[in-house]
């Protein structure tokens, strides 16, 4: 049952210059660049090959190291819509696709729910373990075993209480037992050391992609909120890493650091920040999207041993206005975004699209954007953006997370409790 319906035409522009700063001109002025402020967010331009975003960055003396490593031309491909399938969420953080075209919602107070294709919204599940729902804490991601269909199991994260004063994202595994509308067999298989204290509760991260071969990739955040940040390149830590475990969630394999002596196995990359979007390509390569600070969210292409840097080099600047560290953004020996944006989109979820109702957008990467409350299409060549294009910015939601269901609709989640679907107009 479709509830609501809202209609984006994207359609292609041949605008010069001069019409942009036409419409710049036409636009209020941007209030005071306060560091730390809630920026302002213009309405999205959308002139054909020119950047949406004109705004200066927060990092004032950054610059691109690759042509359109950021700010990319604008490209717009086919009209869509976005239909409202249920509104009736509390603060929900991550969504799978069922089998059968139904979804499996996580909410961060700690409950997970099935939602109908026709907006129905089930009964919380018993058996889900107890969270610290605290800031950026909770019920987080949820994802389906590469043979839900005969073993229905689960696997998902969430902030573990461990003390009256402490918590640490765990990774569990479950059976989803709809006949008694509960999770059996609930397993704990990671704990990430070490516990940090409740009132450090944002950088969680806690996305899980799993490969070809079952085995899991995890994005665990740092847990900082303030510097140094040394969490990131402490490799004793899983703090600021991607993990690849084996379903039992041990060290899978054939990791980079496994006989590596005073390095955790199971780290697969380093120096990451608070990763919410973990995604493979159709070619079968992991990509990331991770909040920068005030300036410099990244789109990381991922590779087992690499180092990706923060804090040592980052694209943005403390929330105090000044530089992180010596205020590189470039080391060697330490790996360059894909992409980035300053100022920030705060990117929540991300999917590579593939499917036969929206086929011009076969191939782009899909990212799911909080602050900048949009769903940003990214084009990809050669492992390289090249153009840019951001959809629904004109409905005032913080868009948390992004799937596809088996139809090829774009799923999506926001925080204020939407499941909506992005089909042609």
């Amino acid at each position: 049952m479709i509830r609501t319906t809202t209609t984006i035409a994207v359609c292609a522009l041949c605008i010069g210059v001069s019409a942009v700063q036409a419409q710049q001109a036409a636009s209020p002025p941007a209030p005071a660049q306060v560091p730390g402020s809630q920026r302002y967010f213009p309405p999205s331009l959308k002139v054909d090959g020119q950047p949406n975003e004109l705004r200066p960055p927060e990092k004032t003396d950054d610059k691109p190291v690759f042509p359109n490593q950021t700010r990319a031309p604008y490209r717009a491909s086919v009209p869509v819509q976005m239909v409202t399938v249920t509104d009736k969420l509390t603060r929900p953080w991550s969504v799978a696709v069922l089998p059968d075209g139904r979804y499996l919602v996580t909410e961060k107070a700690g409950r997970l729910r099935i939602v109908g294709t026709d907006g129905a919204v089930s009964d919380p599940f018993a058996g889900v373990p107890a969270v610290q729902p605290v800031g950026q804490g909770g019920l987080l991601d949820v994802v389906l075993d590469p043979q839900f269909a005969s073993n229905q199991r689960i696997f998902f994260t969430f902030t573990q209480v461990r003390s009256d004063t402490t918590s640490g994202i765990a990774i569990a595994r479950a059976t989803l037992d709809e006949s008694s509308k509960a999770l059996k067999d609930v397993k704990v298989i990671y704990e990430v050391q070490p516990a940090a204290p409740i009132s450090q509760s944002a950088q969680q991260g806690s996305r899980i992609a799993i490969g070809k071969d079952g085995l899991l990739f995890v994005a665990i955040g740092d847990r900082s909120t303030r510097g140094p940040w040394l969490k990131a390149q402490d490799m004793t830590t899983a703090m600021g890493k991607i993990l690849r475990l084996t379903a039992d969630g041990a060290p899978a394999p054939g990791n980079p650091f496994i006989n590596t002596a005073g390095v955790l196995p199971e780290i697969w990359s380093s120096g990451h920040r608070n990763q919410h979007g973990i995604a493979f390509d159709a070619a079968g390569q992991l990509w990331e999207t991770e909040h920068g600070p005030q300036g410099g969210d990244e789109l990381n292409k991922i590779d087992q041993g690499k180092n990706y840097g923060w804090p040592v080099i980052v694209r943005g600047i403390d929330y105090t206005g000044l530089a992180i560290g010596e205020g590189l953004t470039a080391k060697a020996g330490l790996e360059q975004p894909q992409y980035y944006w300053d100022p920030v989109i705060a990117p929540s979820g991300m999917v590579f699209y593939s499917g036969k109702l929206i086929p011009q957008w076969n191939g782009s990467v899909l990212i799911s954007a909080l602050r900048g409350q949009q769903i940003s299409r990214l084009t990809l060549s050669d492992g390289k953006v090249i153009a840019e294009e951001p959809l629904f910015g004109n409905m005032n939601l913080r868009f948390r997370d992004v799937r596809v269901d088996s139809e090829g609709a774009v799923v999506v989640l926001t925080e204020d409790g939407k499941l909506l679907r992005i089909i042609p107009r």
